[in-house]
């Protein structure tokens, strides 16, 4: 599923059932990664840690439950399989010999 980020911002967040959980208000990226972590429907700007996990916790929905992106997010209640990107292998070198 590929779609764009600008996009996401503001779209509408509904889950498999049909109830609505907000609307996309922040997306947290892991750099290192290269993808979407966590959706927020809530600024992220808080004054305390206690704030922060509170909107992390209530407000958040980890992104890996997307099952959709389309007109607006389809979430589901488990995160969806993601299939690890596999280290490339490489056939066994033979030992050179040397006469």
């Amino acid at each position: 599923m590929t779609t764009r980020l600008s996009k996401l911002f503001g779209m509408d967040i509904v889950t498999v059932n049909g109830e609505h959980k907000g609307k996309v208000f922040d997306l947290v990226i892991n750099l290192e990664k290269g993808r979407i972590e966590t959706i927020t429907t809530e600024a992220l700007k808080a004054r305390t840690k206690q704030e922060a996990k509170k909107i992390i916790s209530e407000k958040s929905i980890p992104y890996n439950r997307v099952v959709a992106a389309k007109d607006f997010l389809v979430v589901g209640n488990s995160p969806r399989i993601e299939e690890e990107p596999e280290e490339p292998t490489q056939a066994p070198r033979r030992p050179i010999r040397r006469y």
